[in-house]
C-alpha cells in the first residue's frame, strides 16, 4: 500500500542523514522506524502487564517493604 508522509524540512533532513548513515533509502528507514515503534509498543504493554501481575501477586510483601 502506498502512502504519503508529510515531513517538515528539518524532519526530512534528519531522515536523509539517517538513511545516509545506514546506507538505506529514506523510505526503508521510515518503514523500519514504524516497525520498531510498533514492536516497542507491544513489548512495553507486555512489560506493564507483567508488572501488574507481580504487583498483585506480591501486594502484601510490597506493602511491608514500603513501611
Amino acid at each position: 500500500m502506498a502512502m504519503t508522509l508529510r515531513l517538515t524540512e528539518e524532519e526530512t533532513e534528519i531522515l536523509r542523514q539517517q538513511a545516509e548513515r545506514e546506507h538505506r533509502s529514506m523510505q526503508e528507514v521510515a518503514r523500519l522506524a514504524i516497525l520498531e515503534r510498533a514492536e516497542r509498543s507491544v513489548r512495553d504493554q507486555h512489560v506493564r502487564g507483567l508488572a501488574r501481575v507481580v504487583k498483585e501477586r506480591h501486594a502484601e510483601l510490597l506493602a511491608r517493604l514500603a513501611e
